[in-house]
């Protein structure tokens, strides 16, 4: 038996049905690139889940974990640990303005799931506000955060927790039902002047796999002040959008706003190791200095998860990767925008940083996508995976999701290497060109 049929029959995939699953045997990874089994190479455009933010197999890291492994590999977190302080020391560096206390889980759900309940905690109320385009991750609170389809499946068997409400987020290229983030907002007031016992909003500051959404920049700022006004946390999940991905060390650093928590993954150890941080300001942390924290696993503030974490925010600093996404957004930009102008089935172009997404419709004056999350939750045949099909033959691997592709490359990528995924979407579009009207 293969290697990827005996991982098909005997380990589960996740967010599929386990027949017909055929997955790729990668053997090597480095760099922007991976290679499967046969020896074909591919160009990682959306950096495997939008984590691998320094590229594969950065040494620096890799040296790290063996290290941490060889020095001490594993202790309860109940002790101390150097290296838990110097990851410490190093977050408070480059976390948003006033957020000074650090819990380490090992995903990226699990913080999301101490957030909230950090949050119910420490105002002593049970609702959430979350968006609907947004995902936070597949445990039971996280699961219920999450606005997609991916939630469908999990309410018909109560594997959702009560108390969360949902909002539209701000989605200028799709402005129904609110046309501005102003009308955002005041639906937002609406919904907290009319419901009680509402504790946080939770967002990510750019929305990461349900389209790349990059808010108008008076979002925040208002988001923010509505949330004092009421007396709301403000939760920042950014798990995708940290770590350099948009030209920030944090995404909501570009609006000027601190949250009263941020949750953040991924790119933390560039995947290298699974660690999940929650981050809150001194005001939340004071009131567990009485009250009880009642959260904690035995993997928790693991050495080897930690290690490399300290090893990647050098890497992100010797290697200036926050500056340079930055100053590759207008290069993006610019290429993608030109792919747009050569092809009529490319609605929209929208990204910062080094986070882009490109949107297909069949029309671009009526906007209708050629998939929706109704037709994912249906099992209907998907022509974004055709798209992504067409990519992998021309050795590009890109996430493609219900009507659009998500460009979020390892941050080391050069200009030449994005003229080779251009090229390969020229030769992949032609698949909804056909099917667009002119």
């Amino acid at each position: 038996m293969s290697v990827p049929d005996f991982v098909a029959r005997y380990s589960f995939g996740t967010w599929r049905p386990q027949k017909g699953w055929k997955p790729m045997h990668v053997t090597k990874a480095e760099g922007v690139y991976f290679w499967e089994a046969s020896g074909k190479r591919f160009l990682d455009m959306s950096a495997q889940l939008m984590c691998s933010n320094l590229g594969h197999q950065n040494e620096v890291v890799v040296e790290a974990i063996c290290r941490q492994a060889r020095e001490l590999a594993f202790v309860a977190p109940g002790h101390a640990t150097t290296i838990r302080a110097q990851l410490t020391e190093k977050l408070l560096d480059i976390v948003p303005d006033g957020l000074e206390k650090f819990f380490y889980a090992t995903s990226g759900t699990e913080a999301n799931e101490c957030a909230i309940k950090m949050a119910r905690l420490f105002t002593g109320k049970h609702k959430i506000i979350a968006r609907y385009n947004g995902y936070h991750g597949s445990t039971a609170t996280a699961m219920s955060l999450t606005g997609d389809y991916r939630r469908w499946f999990a309410e018909p068997i109560r594997s959702t927790i009560d108390g969360v409400l949902h909002a539209p987020e701000c989605n200028p290229y799709r402005p129904v039902p609110f046309r501005s983030a102003s009308d955002v907002i005041d639906y937002y007031d609406y919904m907290l002047k009319n419901e009680a016992h509402v504790a946080a909003i939770i967002v990510e500051p750019v929305v990461g796999t349900n389209g790349v959404l990059v808010p108008p920049d008076d979002y925040f700022p208002r988001l923010r002040a509505l949330c004092d006004q009421h007396g709301v946390l403000l939760i920042a999940d950014e798990v995708m959008s940290g770590w350099g991905r948009t030209g920030k060390w944090f995404a909501i650093q570009h609006w000027g706003v601190s949250p009263d928590i941020l949750v953040t993954a991924k790119g933390v150890t560039s995947a290298m190791a699974p660690l999940g941080v929650v981050a809150t300001t001194r005001k939340v942390a004071d009131y567990f200095e009485d009250g009880w924290f009642a959260h904690g696993h035995t993997y928790e503030s693991h050495p080897l998860t930690l290690a490399p974490a300290v090893a990647a925010i050098d890497e992100y600093r010797r290697l200036n990767l926050i500056a340079r996404s930055a100053q590759m957004e207008p290069v993006f930009a610019a290429k993608l925008g030109a792919l747009k102008d050569r092809h009529p089935s490319v609605g929209d172009v929208r990204g910062k940083g080094m986070f882009w997404a490109l949107e297909l419709v069949k029309d671009r004056a009526s906007k209708e996508p050629f998939g929706t999350f109704k037709d994912k939750y249906a099992r209907k045949p998907m022509v974004i995976d055709q798209v992504v099909a067409k990519l992998a033959e021309h050795g590009v691997s890109m996430i493609g999701w219900m009507s659009h592709l998500v460009l979020a490359p390892p941050l080391i990528l050069t200009e030449g290497q994005l003229d080779d995924c251009v090229a390969a979407l020229d030769e992949a579009l032609k698949i909804t060109d056909a099917l667009a009207k002119g």
